[in-house]
């Protein structure tokens, strides 16, 4: 956990230092952002109806409800009124708190700021919707979140926990394993390898791989050394971890899903065995799913780990020859980008050439066929799904059989108002209101949701991918969902925020005038750190 002393807390004390000097000047004295007229008559109407009121916080310009804007390499914020954001005073704020309090379990030990804002969320009444409006109005502030090219609209799409049958046991149609977390991989903290594409000497300490430095690779033979070839791996992950394995006196990168499904992973209890291979790689992408066996007992599995290896699906060719999902590749990173065009005439047609899964539009395998399962005699030739996405996902056994899947953020999903996104730009566990379109229907959705979920599909600095449940309703609405959106991200009022904007010059995709700013946020251990 993160204390007002952590890492987390001084890394962005730091920021708010560098900054200081530049929000002197223009920024010095914005005060926090207006408390909307809807939310002022009902605290007028009596204090039975609104929430306690913080305590006063010390004025400085370079914290939430303070700053008027600041930025990270992605994103761009810019606080606004509550008036400003639209559809604020229309919504349930009832259906969100219950979300809001699960993500409160964890952010209590995120720091001073969230300690205070949760504990006194304690005290709201959970079933007034005027009260629970003017508790996020008193203690938080709104920023729209906007692009690094200052765009505010992005990419709002929609995920769900699918099922499918599957058994306990390795007999034909169930030839597909659903692997857990690998007993073999190894972690290594690409902030502290050395730069460049060399080969260094290294030790493995447990699960840590730990670079020697002094050492020339003339020690590479001697006991526990072994020789890591930097050029090799991936170190843009959002938590900066490289996933390793031990080939004898080598750390390679640990397996792509093409050597895995061909080569097995003997290393990886198998939870279950499906039919399906696309159905499985839908459930990777997913992040979780239900396995239903033959008795009517359902297996629920969560997300366990990643091989590392990038997110790169084989997209659907539309007519002209074009990706029919529109992307935007930036590093390791694949983001999805608007598209105008409708998709909707394969939704929920499993027949069909391709695979609708979070905005993109996949093309099946042409040809698949079974995979190697160690300790299993297959039948026929072990040719692998055929599925190129070099990532693969490993599962856990989730211990609850009832309510939502359990996200990235390690608290259960409500459907309709958890969502998945970029944690770069939105820190898990925050309140972040949504305004699009509903699926089908055009009609505006506007509501507050919570950020409790992330994935390798998803992407970008304005990119939600709202949590529809599990069933086939909530799957045709997942798959048909693609709609522009806008966000508002809520932010508790003190809070020590990245460096302030220095220009008001438009930012170009990777150009450099970023180069300078924190790639997260809030940057978090384990979710998404900064070098």
């Amino acid at each position: 956990m993160n204390t007002p002393q952590s890492p987390v807390f001084t890394t962005a004390l730091r920021w708010a230092a560098a900054a200081a000097a530049v929000l002197a000047a223009g920024c010095a004295g914005t005060p926090p952002a207006a408390t909307s007229g809807a939310a002022a008559a009902d605290m007028a109407a009596g204090p039975s109806t609104a929430a306690t009121p913080p305590p006063p916080r010390p004025a400085a310009s370079n914290t939430a409800g303070q700053a008027r804007t600041f930025s990270t390499q992605l994103a761009t914020y810019t606080s606004v009124s509550f008036d400003a954001v639209p559809g604020w005073a229309r919504d349930d704020f009832s259906e969100s708190w219950p979300a809001f309090l699960g993500s409160c379990k964890v952010l209590t030990g995120r720091g001073a700021e969230w300690k205070e804002v949760c504990a006194r969320a304690l005290r709201v009444d959970s079933k007034n919707n005027s009260a629970i409006r003017a508790f996020f109005e008193q203690e938080f502030s709104a920023y729209q979140i906007r692009d690094d090219d200052r765009k505010p609209d992005g990419v709002v799409t929609g995920y769900f926990e699918p099922e499918i049958p599957g058994s306990r046991q390795y007999a034909a149609p169930f030839i597909y394993p659903v692997y857990g977390q690998p007993e073999d991989m190894l972690f290594a903290d690409a902030r502290k390898l050395p730069a460049g594409n060399g080969t260094v000497a290294a030790r493995v300490e447990g699960r840590n791989v730990v670079v020697q430095t002094g050492l020339s690779t003339r020690d590479m033979g001697a006991p526990g050394l072994y020789a890591l070839d930097l050029s090799g791996i991936t170190r843009d992950t959002l938590d900066r971890k490289v996933r390793l394995r031990i080939e004898g006196k080598q750390l390679l990168p640990y397996y792509t899903r093409e050597e895995i499904e061909t080569k097995g992973a003997p290393n990886a209890r198998v939870l279950a065995f499906v039919s399906s291979a696309t159905a499985l790689y839908e459930m990777q992408i997913q992040g979780s799913g239900r396995i239903k066996l033959a008795n009517g007992d359902i297996i629920r599995v969560a997300y366990a780990e990643q091989n590392g290896q990038p997110f790169r699906p084989t997209l659907a060719q539309a007519a002209n020859g074009k990706p029919r999902s529109p992307v935007k590749v930036r590093g390791s990173s694949i983001e999805l980008q608007l598209d105008d065009g409708d998709e909707d005439d394969d939704v929920g047609d499993t027949s069909t050439s391709t695979i609708r899964t979070r905005g993109f539009t996949l093309a099946r395998p042409t040809a698949s066929g079974a995979v190697l399962v160690p300790g299993r005699r297959t039948a026929g030739p072990v040719i692998g799904s055929g599925i190129k996405d070099p990532s693969y996902v490993f599962f856990k056994e989730s211990p609850s059989p009832s309510g939502g899947p359990v996200g990235a953020f390690g608290v259960p999903l409500s459907a309709g108002r958890s969502i998945a996104v970029d944690p770069r730009s939105t820190p898990l566990g925050y309140p972040v209101f949504v305004s699009t379109r509903a699926p089908g229907t055009g009609a505006p959705m506007q509501r507050l949701t919570i950020a409790q979920d992330t994935g390798g599909a998803i992407r970008g600095a304005v990119r939600a991918d709202y949590f529809f449940g599990n069933g086939q309703q909530a799957a045709n609405n997942a798959r048909r969902m693609k709609e522009r959106g806008q966000l508002w991200i809520l932010l508790p009022r003190g809070l020590a925020v990245a460096t302030a904007a220095v220009s008001s010059a438009i930012r170009t995709r990777g150009g450099p005038a970023g180069a300078g700013l924190p790639q997260c946020l809030v940057p978090t251990e384990g979710v998404c750190v900064d070098d």
